[in-house]
């Protein structure tokens, strides 16, 4: 097998010189090439976009492109609040002015060599391509049918309402209007016919409630929204009767388009009015892409949540049935993903060699850049500083002013941060308050400037803890760069490789008896084993550059401590298959979806030639590996947000 570094890429015709100013300080980056002790040459072309950790949302550039990947107690007492904001449907907020172009904010984000991702495993000749559809899952919503339920309500319940109450109890649904309330008067009064009318309200109308109300000696049904608060006050949903013999937990398979899962997740909790804690799911899909997932919801029946379909755009709900249990991150086999790539340049001869290397050799498991956030602070700092127990740092880098692209209530937010270091004023400037910041600054308000472990503490958990994830993957890496520099790609005596859960060593006799693929590295931690050749040494060289101390990853904060693990260095995709297409409206999709599927429209017919070329690819990835890293290996491309959308802005100039 033959290795390459970063070799500068053109996706179209000309380079375009980088700016690499802000992204990455001086003293840090002298200090990371006394680690790596090798010099690389960055790429010029990049494909990526994904939120970084935390909520921040980020505008899109032109044709950026993203794939994605697949508690301890504490002793310092960390509390997590449920928010305490309007509960509207739909965020509010205004953009800010922009005062420079989304190229322009871009210079100061991340690339790859900020990251350590610097390597390729294959000679190929990169060529180029536009990333516009991505698909991915490894289930498929093909039936929309609801489970027959003696419990539920019959179809035959929704035609007591009429065409215009159903608009206006819609319209009221989704707020489309002043009203707070829709009146239904009950003609030929029973207690049976006002029964009928509750039930259709509440299932068809998910989030609005009901009362019957006497005016003027006639019963009326009132249906209104639940006020936010009170509604989400509950871990569980509200109690109605719930059938001993049907599983507590309704699964379904959901369709999404541009939104990552814990979006998803709200949108469908703000309409059912209940907590997002009681959906579950095996893992998180990326934001930019077409995605379906297997979801499970508490003792929330499938007719509420196929009533959804009807007001939801971009979503489709379906495959239900009932279950026992909820389901567990973690849980998830893997994803196969649909890759279109258009407007290629390579040559047959180069798209046969590229993807017969990405089949039969794989690609450097790298964790991706949507790892490492796209602002000038990235997440890892964040991360080093949480291990570093620099808390007023781990304040600083959340909340003070950056270049880079940010909604401009957000930076307004850090400009009244900057100026009067006052968490009340400063989150007065955040109409959003569910992100990152917003958390933070409501934990200091309640702490105070000299608690602010507390006042992270608020923070969700999880997110919390991805800023110490980042770090760990910033760390692997750079080894894993490193390991190949040193050793290529061949096992040798000193590397690790797993015998179930457990790392052991290749010996000297035993080197032929394992291939590159089996070959894994540690994350830091306090329980894991490190290669005994030179990596090794690299790994106590970093962190202690960072002031860690590789023999003690304890944290006085048991949440803080990191046990590490470990993580295949070089992944080889399954069920590889691809072809290249002609075409000549760029507009039109090469592909169909499940829901194209389920609406009957067939598949797309391709002519033997057209002014353009596209790739399209599918392969299964393992949990927790990065479809751009595969795709950053056939085009021989730098992923980083700031490379694409630089690229592209000369491009479309």
């Amino acid at each position: 097998m033959e290795m390459t570094e970063v070799t500068g890429v053109s996706l179209k015709r000309g380079s375009h010189a980088v700016e690499d100013n802000d992204s990455v300080a001086p003293a840090e980056e002298a200090k990371r090439q006394k680690v790596l002790d090798h010099c690389l040459t960055a790429g010029q072309d990049g494909l990526e976009h994904v939120s970084p950790p935390g909520g921040v949302h980020v505008p899109e550039p032109p044709a950026a492109v993203s794939a994605g990947e697949g508690g301890k107690n504490s002793d310092v007492q960390l509390e997590e609040e449920e928010e305490e904001e309007e509960d509207g449907l739909s965020e509010e907020g205004e953009e800010g002015e922009e005062t420079e172009s989304f190229a322009d904010m871009m210079k100061h984000g991340l690339t790859e060599l900020d990251v350590g991702i610097t390597k390729f495993v294959s000679s190929h000749q990169g060529f180029s391509g536009i990333l516009k559809e991505r698909y991915v899952s490894f289930t498929h919503l093909d039936d929309l049918s609801v489970p027959v339920d003696e419990e539920d309500p019959s179809e035959d319940v929704f035609a007591v309402l009429t065409a215009e109450e159903k608009q206006r109890l819609e319209e009221l649904q989704l707020f489309k209007n002043k009203e707070t309330s829709v009146a239904i008067e009950v003609i030929e009064d029973t207690k049976e016919k006002r029964t009928v009318i509750h039930q259709a309200i509440k299932s068809l109308f998910p989030g609005l409630e009901t009362k019957t109300e006497d005016r003027e000696g006639k019963k009326y049904i009132v249906a209104y929204h639940a006020a936010g608060k009170k509604a989400l006050a509950s871990k569980y949903p509200r109690k109605h009767s719930w059938p001993k013999s049907r599983g507590s937990y309704c699964h379904f398979v959901l369709y999404k388009e541009n939104k990552d899962t814990m979006d998803a997740i709200n949108v469908l909790s703000k309409y059912l009015r209940v907590k997002p804690n009681i959906f579950s799911y095996m893992g998180t899909k990326d934001k930019r892409a077409i995605t379906v997932q297997e979801i499970a919801v508490l003792k929330i029946t499938a007719q509420r949540l196929a009533h959804l379909n009807k007001c939801l755009m971009n979503f489709k709900l379906g495959n239900f049935s009932y279950q026992k249990n909820p389901l567990k991150l973690g849980e998830l086999q893997g994803n196969h993903f649909t890759v279109v790539l258009r407007n290629i340049t390579g040559t047959d001869e180069q798209v046969q060699q590229a993807m017969n290397s990405l089949k039969e050799i794989g690609f450097i498991n790298y964790y991706g850049m949507q790892r490492f956030g796209t602002t000038a602070v990235p997440t890892y700092q964040v991360g080093r500083a949480i291990l570093q127990n620099s808390w007023t740092e781990v304040m600083d880098l959340i909340l003070k002013p950056r270049s880079g692209a940010e909604k401009g209530y957000l930076v307004k937010c850090r400009e009244e941060w900057a100026k009067t270091k006052d968490p009340a004023a400063a989150l007065r400037k955040l109409p959003v308050k569910r992100c990152v910041e917003g958390q933070l600054l409501r934990g200091l308000s309640k702490y105070g400037m000299k608690n602010i472990v507390s006042a992270f503490g608020i923070i969700p958990r999880n997110n919390r803890l991805m800023y110490i994830h980042s770090y760990q993957s910033y760390v692997w890496n750079n080894m894993v760069s490193k390991r190949i520099e040193e050793y290529g790609l061949k096992p040798v005596p000193g590397d690790l490789v797993l015998k179930g859960a457990t790392a052991t060593y290749i010996d000297e006799e035993d080197v032929n008896n394992y291939s590159i693929h089996d070959v894994v590295m540690p994350l830091p931690g306090f329980d894991v084993t490190y290669p005994k050749h030179k990596i090794s040494e690299a790994y106590r060289e970093m962190l202690t550059a960072d002031n860690l101390d590789i023999d003690n990853m304890r944290h006085k904060i048991r949440d803080y401590s990191l046990s590490g693990a470990y993580r295949k260095i070089i992944i080889r995709p399954q069920n590889v298959s691809w072809e290249v297409v002609a075409y000549d409206d760029p507009k039109i999709p090469l592909f169909n979806t499940d829901v194209d599927n389920l609406e009957g429209k067939p598949p797309p017919v391709f002519a033997s030639e057209g002014k353009y070329r596209a790739l399209k690819m599918d392969f299964s990835l393992p949990p927790s590996t990065y479809a751009t890293m595969a795709i950053r290996e056939v085009l021989k491309m730098d992923t980083s947000i700031k490379n694409q959308t630089q690229l592209n802005t000369t491009w479309l100039r």
